[in-house]
């Protein structure tokens, strides 16, 4: 499998974890956040919304949207629950991610590592927006170590990323116990450096 993305990307990091925890081979074909790369005919041949990541996979045809490359990877595998109420579940769980949880505490990451924006001079309705997602998951969390069922799935695997790199927005997880123990289950789960080591990795390459 190709990839096309780079993995200072939330989005292209997900594709990463769901990849090797299924030890689904790939190849990353690095595209550099705000290169303008991801306008280029070739890229657009495979993505004409012109987002990252991309995948084609070994029989030639191109995926996109990082969650729907989660479902394709995952599908069959543990990583999406057999009975189908949970299954449901997982997706309510990715649909929320891109729609309520990425346009916000990604936003907000993005605006300070890409854009050079001082956290202090965020937007406050972007900052609050992206502090009720994660006020949200932290209520869901609490008493429980996985988002649906009583295993890891794709859902945690979707909301992974964005989660970790929060800080980097100026979002605090020193007041949310219960997500700080969610991404060590997670971490443990897919065999990941501790919170803070592969994000400043990952950052340097970004």
């Amino acid at each position: 499998m190709q990839l096309y993305g780079n993995f200072g990307s939330g989005n292209c990091l997900k594709v990463k974890y769901i990849a090797e925890a299924t030890s689904t081979p790939y190849v990353l074909h690095e595209i550099r956040t705000r290169s303008g790369q991801t306008s280029t005919p070739e890229f657009l041949a495979l993505n004409p919304a012109g987002q990252m990541p991309v995948v084609v996979l070994d029989d030639g045809r191109p995926l996109a949207q990082s969650n729907a490359i989660l479902r394709y990877l995952a599908h069959g595998t543990r990583f999406i629950p057999a009975d189908r109420y949970d299954a449901a579940k997982v997706d309510e769980w990715l649909f929320w991610e891109q729609y309520s949880h990425e346009p916000t505490v990604a936003v907000a990451r993005a605006r300070v590592v890409y854009d050079k924006q001082a956290i202090a001079d965020l937007d406050p309705t972007l900052v609050g927006r992206g502090n009720k997602a994660l006020d949200l998951m932290e209520a869901h969390l609490t008493g429980r170590t996985w988002l649906v069922g009583e295993t890891i799935t794709i859902a945690d695997i979707a909301l992974l990323p964005y989660t970790r790199q929060a800080p980097e927005g100026g979002f605090d997880l020193s007041s949310r116990p219960a997500i700080l123990r969610w991404i060590s289950a997670c971490e443990q789960e897919l065999g990941l450096p501790a919170l803070g080591a592969e994000a400043s990795k990952e950052q340097s390459h970004g």
